[in-house]
């Protein structure tokens, strides 16, 4: 799996080292990369899709945040499920949010799948684990 890297779209410099460290601290070989906003998510991802050689590289899979500055994590979503090169992308809604409409709406929008942050740290690295693990290496996302 070392062609796929993970891509979180997250604004909060603490859940940032939270997840950082996590990552670090399961092994895993993926390259992590972070963004703290919706515009350097979309950014980001217009930077790195094609390479030159026309080889695409895009993210085995993206932990969204939704409350973010610039460009919300909805509107993100939105814009790269729209988007014919970025759509195929998993997007994980990963926030604190629990309300049931934010939930359906992220849906709606094309979220693959909407998990509410844990609170302690051995949660979080069994989430973290939970959702690799899927996919990575359970799911079939296309190529």
């Amino acid at each position: 799996m070392s062609n796929f890297f993970i891509l979180i779209a997250e604004d909060d410099a603490d859940d940032r080292f939270l997840l950082k460290t996590a990552f670090e601290e399961k092994g895993y070989q993926e390259k992590v990369e972070f963004v703290e906003n919706g515009v350097e998510l979309i950014n980001f991802l217009s930077d790195i899709a094609l390479k030159p050689n026309g080889d695409r590289y895009l993210p085995g899979f993206i932990l969204l945040d939704l409350n973010m500055p610039k460009k919300d994590g909805r509107e993100v979503l939105k814009e790269i499920k729209q988007h014919p090169d970025f759509k195929k992308i998993p997007i994980i809604v990963f926030t604190t949010t629990k309300n049931e409409n934010e939930i359906k709406r992220c849906y709606e929008l094309g979220a693959n799948t909407y998990i509410v942050k844990p609170i302690s740290f051995d949660a979080l690295l069994r989430v973290i684990e939970d959702i690799r693990n899927y996919w990575l290496n359970t799911a079939s996302v296309p190529a």
